[in-house]
């Protein structure tokens, strides 16, 4: 199936039904007075979030939803029946925003989760409620209101909880191969990963973690040169990124500078990016003698400044990986504890 994470899609929630103007009307009872009924409220469009969903590729062949008008309301103090809701199901991650305004109406990250996106029209009232002591039999009533109707952008995040950032052929595809069951596609020439990639990575019983492979970035991609930038969305809700870096390009470039490049381009795209925890994975270490690769890989780390975590590994042979994992599993076992923690001293009566 096609990996789509991208749709735009119309919902219109349903209008109220109109009030009525309706007289008690019974043999004995020549002035029963108003009786008309409310109409019935218009039903609601929702979203709903699924994890049997993947993509959103079948809004590509559905793309409007409307939902239930609400039914006007009878005599004899009769209300309209409420139109029925529609429930849109879309994959969990889906972040969701208003077309005409930019603003971002809502962000599915939970199985089950729903979020309103158009909410019906209320039933307007019947005559009955415009009765008093000096409008005694009112010909008044009113209309049901038009329910709300927006052009919606779904646009997918994967949830994952590592991101794999770099240059194309840096080895992310051969790392999330080395590291988990993802299968994505390895070939010796740039570009070759054309969409994101989950792969699940156990270190052991119990403790595991979702690593994300997205195209690689190039520079300009901000400016929407090559493919990464298209999928960035897809590691911003990740909690560590790993950068790799090919410690012997096969152009001659400068490892150095191919990170300072994609820094510049994640400040371009969103700041916050720059803010997240992020490794440096020094790749392709097969490449070079063991003596040469912890020297140029020493040399890359002392001129880039780096003060994170980094490794040394070489993914096509798995030598060092493991050692990467263990790490990032013991990463997120202390984040973990710590909210544990925070969230322990803000219950009531802590410490006391």
């Amino acid at each position: 199936m096609k990996f789509v994470d991208e749709a735009t899609i119309h919902v219109q929630a349903g209008d109220g039904g109109n009030g009525c103007v309706s007289f008690r009307r019974e043999k004995f009872i020549p002035l029963g007075g108003p009786d008309g009924g409310d109409g019935g409220d218009g039903g609601s469009v929702w979203l709903v979030a699924d994890e049997n969903l993947n993509t959103l590729v079948d809004f590509r062949h559905e793309r409007r939803f409307k939902a239930q008008r609400g039914e006007n309301g009878k005599g004899r103090q009769m209300f309209g029946k409420a139109g029925s809701d529609t429930q849109i199901r879309v994959p969990v991650g889906t972040a969701v925003t208003n077309v005409a305004t930019e603003e971002l109406i809502g962000d599915l990250t939970a199985h089950g989760q729903k979020l309103l996106v158009a909410q019906g029209g209320r039933g307007g009232q019947g005559n009955i409620h415009f009765k008093s002591s000096v409008t005694r039999a009112p010909r008044r009533a009113t209309a049901g209101s038009e329910g709300e109707q927006r052009e919606l952008a779904l646009e997918l995040r994967v949830l994952a909880d590592v991101g794999l950032l770099g240059f194309p052929n840096a080895g992310k595809s051969t790392f999330i191969r080395a590291v988990s069951a993802a299968t994505p596609r390895v070939a010796d020439y740039p570009f070759t990963t054309l969409q994101p990639h989950l792969g699940v990575v156990s270190v052991e019983a119990h403790r595991s973690f979702v690593i994300a492979d997205i195209p690689g970035l190039i520079e300009g991609a901000a400016d929407g040169a090559g493919l990464g930038i298209q999928f960035l969305r897809h590691v911003q809700r990740t909690g560590l990124l790993l950068h790799l870096v090919d410690v012997l390009p096969i152009d001659g470039a400068d490892p150095v500078e191919q990170v300072r490049a994609i820094e510049h381009e994640l400040d371009k795209y969103d700041p916050q990016m720059l803010a997240k925890p992020r490794w440096l994975v020094l790749n392709k270490a097969d490449l070079l003698l063991p003596e040469e690769a912890a020297e140029r890989a020493a040399r890359i780390v002392r001129d880039l400044g780096w003060t994170a975590p980094w490794f040394v590994v070489s993914a096509v042979g798995r030598d060092g990986t493991r050692e990467v994992c263990l790490k990032v599993q013991q990463f997120f076992d202390e984040q973990k504890y710590l909210a544990s923690q925070l969230a322990a001293t803000r219950q009531p009566g802590a410490g006391a």
